[in-house]
């Protein structure tokens, strides 16, 4: 009997908030453990939490990308179970009415364009962090940071849309990329700044019920995603060919094992006992301050993306890659703005910009190669001022220099000759000293062509026009016959 997946998400985004969200304590990753805290993160007897204000600017940005509906009035409550890393003893979170609701998000997979839907997005605190290893006593003792405490978190919940493991995984990459393209979340999956939870059950091809689900906790990275829910869907889809139960349950993945391993029984919403945070008045959102949200959000990747193609004519594969992150695709725009062919504009951002940032260890926004001089570059290649080969030579000077290309071209003497009589006398000095190789080539030695040209280009220093070189040559072969 054929099995389908069926797969919901829970990613939690930890908001790029100076502070945490109800307290003024730092948000800052890797400070000494236990030195962002304060008696309001810390859940001290008497401390009040008062609600970030950006926090709830960034929950609606992310909502509004998703096509959700943001509620006027939604409610924090209290989520109470009892973990090391968790100081109050209950977690501030929304539950039944939260931020936002009834959303969808559209991308694309290799069995073509997918749409999931957005169940909820609400906002919460994050918890500490329990350490089990890196200390002489781990195999005896677990320590607790609680500087992760209190950091502002959205959590997305989709609708059990997802049929396989790698498109689930491509819905995490897409989310992860709106999320850092509006300057929500910094996508540090290391860091733990973005994790995915991920629902999955198994049911017979064309069955409407749904299987019994199992959790699999705190994914952070797309491979992981995939890998663990592919062997989660192989390991369910074997018990019940063997006529045992799927179990209810919270598992964890073991990438060395590749393998879920079982952690506790899954909770339901009662096991929670959810109640209304006494400390805090409902969130109240008006209609002018969405409108006001939503006239500051970029143009989204998709969007973006589409226009690319349909405007300057980019191929689908360059679109994608370019509107992978907003500054390179603000990069792009801003090189073609400045007169580059938006062709080859993309080969050079993608390739040789790329290349040397990815060596240097920058962002495309620190580039020392401006927009208008990499587009400046591309002119001297069109003009035919210097060649291809020439232009690597010169763009790794503007990446060590940040000077304009046409600066170094004229400092340093690199313009092509592409005038036909200088090209000529080279040529004419070239078969005079390489006799053998004219009289091979005579004989039919077709490659000695290639030396040939080798030979001219060296005797014009690199600065010949190749293309100029192969015509010139092969007339003046033909001549001596």
């Amino acid at each position: 009997m054929p099995f389908e997946a069926v797969i919901g998400l829970e990613i939690h985004a930890q908001l790029q908030t100076a502070s945490k969200i109800f307290c003024g304590c730092s948000t800052a990753f890797g400070a000494p453990p236990n030195t962002h805290v304060c008696p309001v993160c810390l859940g001290l007897p008497g401390a009040l939490p008062v609600l970030n204000r950006a926090a709830v600017d960034h929950a609606i940005r992310a909502a509004l990308a998703l096509g959700c509906r943001v509620n006027e009035t939604s409610i924090f409550a209290r989520k109470n179970y009892f973990y090391p890393d968790l100081p109050k003893g209950y977690q501030i979170s929304q539950y039944e009415q939260p931020l936002a609701s009834r959303g969808t998000l559209d991308f694309d997979t290799a069995g073509g364009r997918r749409q999931v839907g957005i169940t909820r997005v609400h906002l919460e605190e994050d918890a500490g962090k329990s350490l089990h290893e890196g200390f002489p006593d781990s195999d005896r003792r677990t320590y607790v940071d609680y500087n992760r405490s209190g950091t502002p978190l959205i959590e997305i919940v989709t609708e059990p849309d997802l049929r396989s493991a790698a498109d689930a995984a491509e819905f995490f990459a897409t989310l992860r990329t709106i999320l850092v393209w509006l300057g929500v979340n910094d996508g540090n999956m290391e860091e733990g700044s973005l994790r995915c939870d991920a629902n999955v059950s198994v049911r017979p091809e064309g069955a409407s019920a749904l299987g019994t689900k199992a959790e699999v906790k705190n994914l952070n990275s797309f491979r992981f995603v995939q890998r663990a829910l592919e062997y989660e869907i192989g390991r369910q889809i074997e018990l019940v060919e063997q006529g045992r139960r799927v179990v209810q349950e919270t598992r964890l993945w073991d990438a060395a094992a590749g393998a879920t391993m079982s952690m506790r029984s899954k909770e339901e919403a009662h096991d929670y006992r959810y109640f209304p945070e006494p400390d805090l008045p409902p969130v109240v959102v008006d209609s002018q301050r969405i409108r006001g949200i939503e006239a500051a959000m970029p143009e989204l990747p998709d969007a973006r993306r589409q226009r690319f193609i349909a405007v300057q004519g980019l191929p689908a594969y360059d679109a994608g890659q370019l509107t992978q992150s907003r500054a390179q695709a603000d990069f792009f725009e801003a090189a073609i703005g400045a007169g580059a062919p938006p062709k080859a504009a993309s080969n050079w951002i993608r390739g040789e910009l790329a290349r040397a940032l990815k060596a240097a260890g920058l962002e495309i926004a620190r580039s020392p190669v401006a927009p208008e001089h990499l587009a400046g570059l591309l002119a001297l290649i069109e003009d035919r001022t210097i060649s291809g080969a020439m232009a690597k030579g010169v763009f790794d000077t503007m990446f060590a220099t940040g000077a304009a290309a046409a600066d170094i071209v004229r400092e340093e003497g690199l313009a092509q000759i592409d005038d036909a009589a200088q090209i000529a006398a080279v040529i004419a000095d070239v078969l005079d000293r390489e006799r053998d190789a004219v009289a091979q080539y005579r004989a039919g030695k077709a490659a000695t062509f290639g030396f040939l040209v080798g030979q001219v280009m060296r005797a014009a220093a690199g600065k010949a026009n190749p293309k100029r070189v192969n015509e010139l040559l092969r007339s003046a072969l033909e001549a001596r016959r």
